[in-house]
């Protein structure tokens, strides 16, 4: 077993979504984070807020798996960057959208601008989507490869969230698994 950081995109995650879903499940082995700034992500609050979700989550178990989606890929790359001797089991990056994509909210994440993908001190699984409006699948990939992460296309799954209409999504369930067993 371990203990999970739920790290959702700008706004959090709805009701319907994978990551809320999942963390039900989990009951008190998730941890989400809870920045200050939903609506206008800063990346140091994210950050900071990864920091918080952590140290709860390590209390519950030493291996701690962080569970990003969109602008929550970046704010775990940053936050493993800045603590890469922290015991972490791995990353299951989900949907990250290319801050230089046409589609990325420029204005409302101005401080996510500047990420870059650099190589990460666990394990971790990047999941694209063939028509994710936020990040090419060509993109993706080369976030996935400058993470030092596998790479998985999950087919035209949208941004992989509750639009995508995924329910508690299985396949990523097995996805997520199988980084376990990295």
């Amino acid at each position: 077993m371990a203990a999970y950081v739920i790290i959702p995109g700008i706004d959090g995650s709805d009701g319907q979504h994978w990551q809320t879903l999942w963390e039900r499940q989990w009951g008190t082995s998730a941890v989400r984070i809870s920045p200050s700034s939903w609506s206008a992500p800063d990346l140091d609050d994210w950050v900071d807020a990864v920091q918080e979700a952590y140290d709860h989550a390590v209390r519950q178990d030493s291996s701690v798996v962080l569970i990003a989606h969109s602008l929550g890929c970046w704010a775990a790359s940053a936050w493993l960057r800045k603590n890469p001797s922290s015991p972490t089991g791995g990353a299951f990056l989900v949907a990250p959208p290319d801050p230089h994509g046409p589609a990325f909210p420029r204005r409302a994440a101005a401080t996510f601008t500047e990420v870059s993908a650099r190589p990460l001190p666990c394990p971790a699984l990047v999941v694209g989507s063939a028509d994710d409006q936020y990040c090419t699948p060509e993109a993706a990939a080369g976030f996935a490869a400058r993470w030092e992460a596998r790479w998985h296309l999950a087919g035209a799954c949208g941004h992989i969230n509750s639009a995508s209409g995924l329910g508690t999504w299985s396949h990523g369930r097995e996805l997520l698994d199988s980084l376990s067993r990295q």
